[in-house]
């Protein structure tokens, strides 16, 4: 990897999930395919999985299963307001 960190490339990701939420639900093949077309070769698809991994387990993303697995921003409860 030539310079762009993990950390870099899931916060790019984090922000493309922001940005289409309530509009398109988006898979991992989707950031991936954002993320390399954005950086090119500086980022393989073991970077994007581990982006992915750190904002999942971070807490930042989560997985929706409805229609199909998509990673999406987490959900608030109606109680939590």
């Amino acid at each position: 990897m030539a310079g762009i960190s993990i950390e870099q490339i899931a916060d790019d990701m984090y922000q493309l999930v922001a940005e289409s939420a309530g509009q398109k639900k988006l898979k991992s093949t989707d950031l991936t395919k954002a993320m390399t077309s954005k950086y090119g070769d500086q980022v393989s698809k073991q970077d994007c999985k581990a982006a992915i991994k750190l904002l999942i387990d971070s807490g930042r993303c989560v997985y929706g299963y409805f229609g199909g697995s998509s990673i999406e921003l987490p959900h608030k409860e109606a109680s939590a307001n």
